[in-house]
């Protein structure tokens, strides 16, 4: 990489670039504010906005988005007659979770083995800096030849979905020819990887009534319907025997045609315990980039500890399914809906709450986009091919932006690669990734001009 120019420039403004995000990941901006102050949010929202306007951005705004939150806007014009890209990463983090399994304070940036430790470092604070060093490389080597807006989303890890409400009520503002969202992952650590397709996802509440009351266990159990062994059973009823998803209309049988996932690999960065089978069928890329997955995120029912021998009148779960794409994810709710009713034993009540929605992506890789990241980053990781993958989580945005813009190409790339552990504990950025993505981004914003 060293004889590339914009190389050098990123190679030279990284010790600046770990000052940055030293700063930016010191905010504790959880969108929660419930349990973290509004304050953390509002100041990364306000570094993020001075450092637009240092490097020449106009227009820099701070968007009060409907969710409450505030979203960080700026325009960088580029040449007269260019195209416009449009640049994302979000400054809000998942909370730091348990503080004490950190090795080093979560929201101080720390330096091990390599590695850049803190909230936020490769989800999504590494995102912004990234782009800041992509346009900063360009200025000092003939300037940027694209006209850019840049938008750092406040609560995407919230799933409040404030800045999807707010780009559809003003859908000029950003309106591009391309998207680049920075908020994905190479699929290891120096392989050059977009993200060609999202899962969509749905979220429902499963509430089950059986008693008017809970009921002596010894006195009316064996014959007294219980309330969670019948959600117990309607839960089971979801998975096949080998653990696929099966919910009743619902396809299942998708395969992936692009980069496979190692099973043996998949074990490791999953931390599968030794002895413990993987559920599904079909590749590894099939299960999780292709076909639906329910995950029970929780149930409601007494703890172990200080639980009385009752029969239960009532509990409560809640459900994700991850709705792979080309399957609309309303059908697919109502899909699982139907199932759970239909598979409620003993004519017990149920109920089901939907309190989520995204929708699945795919995006076109034929596109001349793609041909200028796939140029792009043959340079920036040199003997390397730039690889499609899938990923399993939801980017809600992605379809609001596509809806918005349908001549838009939306590219995914970014810092969370496995070994970051992003949501978890000790997450972590690569320095090597954020230079080499920057410089990818840097060069394919001028493949992109010159296409």
């Amino acid at each position: 990489m060293s004889s590339n120019p914009v190389a050098e420039t990123v190679a030279s403004l990284m010790p600046r670039a770990k000052e940055e995000l030293a700063e930016l990941v010191a905010f504790k901006s959880v969108a929660d504010f419930d349990q973290f102050p509004r304050s953390e949010s509002e100041g990364a929202a306000s570094w993020v906005a001075d450092a637009l306007r240092a490097e020449g951005f106009e227009d820099v705004a701070l968007l009060d988005t409907p969710d409450g939150t505030q979203s960080v806007y700026g325009y960088l014009p580029g040449p007269a007659g260019a195209r416009t890209v449009l640049l994302y990463a979000h400054y809000d983090v998942q909370p730091p979770l348990d503080e004490s399994g950190w090795t080093t304070p979560p929201f101080e940036l720390t330096e091990r083995d390599g590695r850049w430790y803190g909230r936020g470092a490769a989800d999504c604070k590494g995102g912004v800096i990234m782009h800041l060093l992509a346009l900063r490389a360009l200025k000092a080597n003939g300037g940027v030849p694209v006209h850019v807006k840049v938008i750092a989303e406040g609560s995407e890890e919230m799933g409040t979905g404030g800045l999807e409400r707010y780009a559809e009520e003003h859908p000029e503002l950003l309106a591009a020819d391309t998207i680049v969202i920075g908020d994905a992952g190479n699929f290891r650590v120096g392989l050059p990887t977009v993200t060609s397709t999202l899962r969509g996802m749905t979220l429902l509440r499963v509430r089950v009534d059986t008693l008017a009351g809970n009921l002596h266990s010894g006195q009316f159990g064996g014959a007294a319907p219980d309330a969670l062994a019948a959600l117990i059973r309607v839960l089971d009823s979801l998975r096949a025997e080998d653990g696929s998803t099966t919910v009743e209309g619902l396809a299942s049988e998708e395969r992936w045609d692009g980069l496979q996932y190692d099973e043996g690999q998949f074990r490791e960065d999953a931390k599968v315990l030794d002895g413990v089978g993987l559920i599904g069928s079909g590749t590894v890329a099939d299960r999780i980039w292709a076909r639906p997955a329910v995950t029970v995120l929780g149930i409601d029912c007494p703890p172990v500890v200080g639980a009385t021998p009752s029969v239960q009148a009532s509990a409560r779960a809640l459900v994700s399914l991850r709705v792979p794409p080309g399957v609309d994810a309303a059908e697919a709710t109502k899909l699982l809906q139907a199932h759970i009713e239909a598979h409620t034993p003993w004519g017990a009540r149920v109920s089901t709450e939907q309190i989520g929605q995204g929708q699945a992506f795919r995006a076109d890789t034929s596109s001349p986009a793609y041909q200028a990241m796939a140029d792009a980053m043959a340079v920036a990781y040199p003997g390397q091919e730039m690889q499609y993958a899938g990923q399993g989580g939801s980017i809600p945005l992605c379809n609001t932006l596509a809806a918005l813009y349908p001549r838009a190409e939306i590219l995914l790339i970014g810092l969370s690669e496995p070994e970051a552990q992003i949501h978890a504990v000790n997450e972590s950025v690569s320095p090597e990734e954020l230079e080499r993505l920057s410089v990818a981004e840097a060069l394919f914003l001028r493949n992109y001009a010159a296409g």
